[in-house]
């Protein structure tokens, strides 16, 4: 006689989903992670393998990783024009940047 095993103690997908939705840094992220994406469709084809986001200060400048000191001046006197174009992401996720602040010594190659 073989014994029937009750599972009756296991959460479903969608009670998981809701306890990490109300975690306010997992939210963070999520969001983080969606304005990353809109990165490249600002900066476009140009610099959008030559560049990406890295990090947010907590008082709202995005850190964007460059891949040498030339990108890093070019996105620099594009900073404006960068920062408007972001606004409509901005406002849809419900964040605001500050600044931007370019570096070269975060740019870490995906093929290394």
């Amino acid at each position: 006689m073989t014994k029937k095993v009750l599972y009756t103690n296991f959460e479903g997908i969608d009670d998981t989903l809701a306890k990490m939705l109300e975690d306010k840094n997992f939210r963070k992220a999520i969001t983080k992670s969606n304005l990353f994406k809109f990165w490249q469709k600002v900066v476009g084809e140009k610099f959008k393998d030559n560049s990406k986001p890295f990090s947010m200060t907590t008082n709202g400048v995005m850190i964007i990783a460059c891949k040498n000191p030339a990108v890093a001046q070019e996105l620099m006197f594009r900073k404006t024009k960068i920062l408007t174009e972001l606004t409509p992401y901005l406002k849809s996720l419900k964040m605001k940047i500050s600044d931007l602040r370019f570096d070269v010594k975060r740019w870490v190659d995906e093929d290394e």
